[in-house]
């Protein structure tokens, strides 16, 4: 019975000995780069400052906008804590975005060509990023065709990099304004059904921008671009 009562009370001991690590943490809001008018875009709990650096925090472009514009919610923006500012403030960077899955899966239909591509563009101020496009046709390609638009869309979004800073290379990678050119520089060869640039991701860092990404209009097609008749005729495969 004494060593039942000794056991005991040493466990009571060790049991007010415990700390609450959840009671130990801070709250820290976290707040949009100027990019995006540096809105508050929620908080994150965290027992040390130090420890929020590096973390990624993922929010909707309708979101991080304000604009409450739903068909921006497929838009997922990547913003990477950078420094601990006065009344904690997390501080955060761009650092790339990506579509949501479940709206890539219903742009792929049967019968139809999907197009992925992925390379590296380079800013006028020296920002690279990578990015990923998805076209998507109407009706199966064939493999020349395919070929011929990779090459065109590449070719268009390495010269409107090169037209622009890294602040308004991502306004019009999210407003869309690059995809509607990117439509109408391919049209000549073929009216796609669809393309947008699905994800990017930057190499480096971009230098802070007051000019927030407007919001994107209306969605459109990327067949309502102005086109010339398509020199290749295509039928389903």
């Amino acid at each position: 019975m004494a060593k039942e009562k000794e056991g005991a009370e040493k466990k009571a001991q060790k049991g007010r000995t415990v700390k609450d690590k959840w009671k130990l943490k801070e709250w820290y809001k976290i707040r949009a780069p100027s990019m995006f008018n540096n809105a508050e875009i929620g908080e994150t709990p965290a027992e040390e400052a130090e420890k929020l650096i590096g973390r990624i925090a993922e929010v909707t472009l309708n979101e991080v906008s304000g604009s409450g514009d739903p068909n921006t919610s497929h838009i997922k923006v990547k913003l990477k804590i950078t420094g601990i500012g006065e009344s904690h403030v997390a501080n955060t960077r761009f650092v790339g975005h990506e579509f949501t899955s479940d709206y890539i899966r219903r742009l792929a239909r049967r019968k139809r060509s999907k197009i992925d591509l992925s390379f590296e563009v380079t800013s006028k101020d020296g920002v690279v990023f990578t990015v990923k496009t998805v076209a998507v046709s109407e009706h199966r390609l064939q493999t020349r065709l395919k070929a011929m638009l990779r090459h065109r869309i590449e070719e268009t979004l390495l010269a409107e990099a090169q037209k622009r800073s890294g602040a308004d290379f991502v306004r019009d990678m999210l407003n869309g304004e690059l995809s509607r050119l990117v439509a109408k520089s391919i049209a000549p060869l073929y009216p796609l059904k669809k393309i947008d640039i699905r994800a990017s991701d930057v190499v480096g860092e971009i230098p802070e921008s007051v000019s927030p990404p407007e919001a994107p209009p209306a969605e459109t097609e990327a067949s309502e671009a102005p086109a010339e008749t398509p020199l290749p005729s295509q039928p389903s495969a």
